[in-house]
């Protein structure tokens, strides 16, 4: 029984990760003409669905698995920098939105915990381009300073908000589903 519900864990994990990374080739496209680097993707929704359903440790196990694949795959060309900027960065939602979502476990422990995902990510990729877009872009510091306002933040306070809207919108629907495949498994282990 221990195997099944591992085998499961790690099955619905992995299709979460493909989505993921499914989810930001077929979605993705700049919101701000000044930075068209910097591209709205729905790929973190299937994390944080997997956050909510696995806690934050699943959460953050998907957010790595598709963070490789991602950046082997799809965005290839951005490298370790990318994978590592991804994973730091959902990886941050993921943690604070799956602790207070584990502790307060109502819909308006979602929406803060979403929320406070939201500004905690929004915070670590300013950090994030300080560090590592002069490195990777070879722009200068001072022109990242310049951009945080006008562009950074509000991107990222975008994206996390309108990912977290979808998120709050279909998770009931995803994890009644989730409850529902495993209840019809089970009763079906059981008439063996």
């Amino acid at each position: 029984m221990k195997q099944s519900r591992k085998t499961r864990f790690m099955v619905q994990m992995a299709v979460l990760s493909a989505m993921s990374v499914l989810l930001v080739y077929l979605v993705h496209f700049p919101i701000f003409p000044a930075a068209p680097f910097l591209e709205y993707d729905p790929a973190d929704i299937p994390i944080l669905i997997g956050t909510f359903l696995f806690g934050p440790l699943g959460g953050l196990i998907i957010t790595g698995v598709a963070s490789v694949l991602q950046g082997v795959t799809v965005s290839a060309s951005s490298g370790i920098i990318g994978i590592m900027m991804h994973f730091f960065a959902t990886g941050s939602f993921v943690i604070v939105a799956g602790l207070l979502y584990r502790r307060f476990h109502t819909r308006k422990g979602a929406i803060v915990a979403l929320a406070a995902g939201s500004l905690t990510m929004t915070v670590v990729m300013v950090i994030w381009n300080l560090i590592m877009t002069p490195i990777f872009m070879g722009t200068p510091r001072a022109a990242v300073v310049a951009m945080l306002v006008p562009v950074i933040i509000p991107f990222n306070l975008i994206k996390t908000t309108v990912n977290s809207i979808i998120t709050f919108a279909v998770y009931k629907s995803v994890s009644r589903f989730v409850d529902a495949e495993f209840a019809k498994k089970k009763a079906a282990k059981a008439e063996m």
